[in-house]
C-alpha cells in the first residue's frame, strides 16, 4: 500500500503503510485502489492515520484473515514499529464505515476478470466457456439493523434464527473465479438477482443454470441476446417432441403459457436431452433427468457430452464451499456466516470476501498454467494457507525480490496437489434435524437491562 499525502503513519522504503500486504500487489495493484477510490469520491480533504486507501487494504486483509477481530488484522497488514501504536478498535471501525461499500464494489469490477483460455484444462468445451450462476444464503448477525435490512427466513416454526443476506453470482466455472456477485436480502428472489448478472456474461460462454432459474421470459430475452444456454428443467414442463435428432435428443417449444401451447404462438424451438440413472447406489436412480439447450445442432454439439458438462455446474457450489466452510468458516466466536453488524457493513463484508477470493483463485490459476495443471486439482485450502503464512515473508520489496517471491510463492502452490477426484456419492440428508431447546422468538431479542442486581433478586424460602 503506498502513502497518500493525508496519511500520517510512517511507510517503508517504497512508500507502502500496510507493508505486510505488499504481495497481494501481484493480483491487486496500487493504482487500481487508488482508482477505485477517485471514482467514488473517496479522497482524505485533511492528514490523518486511517485514510481511505488504507482501509480499503484493511477490508481486502479482513477477506483474508477472516479469524482476526479488525484491530489483529491491522497489526498483522503492517510490520512492527516502536512508538507507533495501532488505532483502537473503535477508530478502525468508524474508519471503515467511513469508506463504506461503494469503493469495495468499484474494485471488484474492476479487477475481477475471467482467467480461463482455450488452453486451460477444464475452462472450455467446443470453444465455449464453461460459466454459471446460483446463488446463495448467508446468516447476519442478529442486529436489529440487519434484521430490518435483510429481512429473516420464516416458516411454520416461526422466523428464523438470523438475518438472510442471498448473494447470486455469475461463476467461470473452469477457475472458480466469481466474476460478479449481487447481495440482496431475504425477500429477493435469487431470479431477480440473477438478471442483475446478465450483462456481465462473456460473449463466448455456455451458461449453466440449475431449474430454478428457468422462466419462458428470461430464456427469450437471452436467446434473444446470442447467450448459449443449457439449464435444468422442472418435471412439470410440458416439452412435446416435434423432430427427434441422432443423438436421442429432441426438439420442443416452449411457450409462455398453456394457452399460448394450445395455439402454437409464441412457441421458442428449444432442444431437450433426457436421461434417467440406472445406478441404484446413485442419488436420483430412476428418475428422469431433463435439460434443454439453444444448442440446437446434435453433430456439433452432442447429448453425452453436454450431460456429463452440465456437472460442470457443481463448480459454483464449490465456490460457495470455499468461501462459507474454508474461507471464512463458522467459529464459537462468530455463530453467523458474517460478522458485521450493520447493512453496508455486511454488503462491503461480502465484497471484500469475494475479491480476497478471487485473489487466491487468480494465484491458483497462474500457478497451474505454468505446468498445464487443471486448476482442480490444486487445493484450495491448501493455497489459501500457504498465502496467510508467506504473505508477510515478502518484506521491503522491490520488483526484482517481489517477482522472486512471487514466483516462490507459485512453486509452493503448485505442491498442493490433489488426487483426481473420486467417483463417489453424497446423499441429501443431514445428522441432526431438530433441537430440543425451545426456539428463540422476538420477544427473547433485545431484552431491556436489567434494574437489580443478582443479590437484590433472591427472595430465601423457608
Amino acid at each position: 500500500m503506498t502513502q497518500q499525502e493525508s496519511s500520517t503513519f510512517s511507510t517503508d522504503d517504497a512508500g507502502r503503510i500496510l507493508d505486510r500486504l505488499a504481495g497481494l500487489e501481484k493480483v491487486i495493484t496500487p493504482e487500481q485502489i487508488k482508482q477505485a477510490l477517485q471514482a467514488t469520491n473517496r479522497v482524505n480533504p485533511r492528514s490523518c492515520k486511517l485514510t481511505h486507501e488504507v482501509m480499503l487494504w484493511v477490508v481486502l486483509a479482513m477477506g483474508l484473515f477472516t479469524d482476526l477481530p479488525i484491530r489483529s488484522v491491522f497489526k498483522f497488514s503492517r510490520f512492527m514499529r516502536k512508538e507507533e501504536p495501532s488505532p483502537p478498535r473503535s477508530s478502525l471501525c468508524e474508519a471503515r464505515q467511513r469508506l463504506g461499500v461503494e469503493p469495495v464494489k468499484y474494485l471488484h469490477e474492476l479487477v475481477v476478470r475471467g482467467l480461463a483460455t482455450p488452453d486451460t484444462p477444464g475452462a472450455f468445451w467446443r470453444g465455449l466457456r464453461w460459466v454459471g450462476i446460483d446463488s446463495s444464503v448467508y446468516d447476519a448477525p442478529d442486529s436489529p439493523a440487519n434484521a430490518a435490512a435483510f429481512e429473516r427466513a420464516s416458516g411454520g416454526r416461526g422466523q428464523g434464527a438470523f438475518p438472510q443476506v442471498r448473494k447470486a453470482s455469475l461463476v467461470e466455472l473452469g477457475t472458480h473465479i466469481e466474476l460478479c456477485i449481487e447481495i440482496g436480502g431475504w425477500q429477493d428472489c435469487e431470479q431477480d438477482l440473477a438478471r442483475k448478472l446478465w450483462d456481465r456474461l462473456p460473449k463466448d460462454s455456455l451458461l449453466l443454470e440449475d431449474r430454478g432459474f428457468f422462466s419462458y421470459q428470461d430464456w427469450k430475452k437471452l436467446d434473444e441476446r446470442g447467450q448459449k444456454m443449457l439449464v435444468r428443467v422442472k418435471s412439470n414442463l410440458i416439452l412435446e417432441p416435434f423432430q427427434s435428432l441422432s443423438d436421442g435428443s429432441y426438439l420442443a417449444k416452449i411457450y409462455p403459457n398453456s394457452y399460448d401451447r394450445t395455439k402454437d404462438r409464441n412457441g421458442i424451438v428449444v432442444r431437450v436431452i433426457a436421461y434417467v440413472i440406472d445406478d441404484p447406489q446413485r442419488v436420483g436412480h430412476q428418475e428422469e433427468h431433463r435439460f434443454i439447450t439453444n444448442l440446437l445442432d446434435e453433430t456439433a454439439y452432442p447429448a453425452m457430452e453436454l450431460i456429463e458438462g452440465y456437472h460442470e455446474r457443481w463448480e459454483h457450489e464449490m465456490v460457495y464451499d470455499e468461501q462459507k466452510t474454508h474461507q471464512d468458516p463458522p467459529r464459537a466466536e462468530k455463530p453467523a456466516n458474517l460478522r458485521s453488524e450493520t447493512p453496508e457493513g455486511v454488503k462491503q463484508e461480502m465484497y471484500a470476501l469475494s475479491l480476497a477470493h478471487y485473489v487466491v483463485r487468480a494465484l491458483m490459476a497462474e500457478s497451474a498454467r505454468q505446468e498445464n495443471l487443471d486448476v482442480d486439482r490444486l487445493s484450495f485450502l491448501g493455497c489459501f494457507h500457504i498465502l496467510q503464512c508467506r504473505l508477510p515473508e515478502c518484506k521491503n520489496p522491490t520488483a526484482q525480490t517481489l517477482q522472486g517471491w512471487y514466483e516462490c510463492l507459485l512453486w509452493e502452490m503448485r505442491q498442493e496437489i490433489t488426487e483426481p477426484r473420486r467417483n463417489r456419492i453424497n446423499p441429501r440428508v443431514i445428522k441432526r434435524k431438530m433441537s430440543k431447546w425451545n426456539k428463540k422468538k422476538p420477544e427473547h431479542r433485545n431484552l431491556p437491562p436489567l434494574k437489580k442486581t443478582f443479590v437484590e433478586s433472591v427472595v430465601i424460602t423457608i
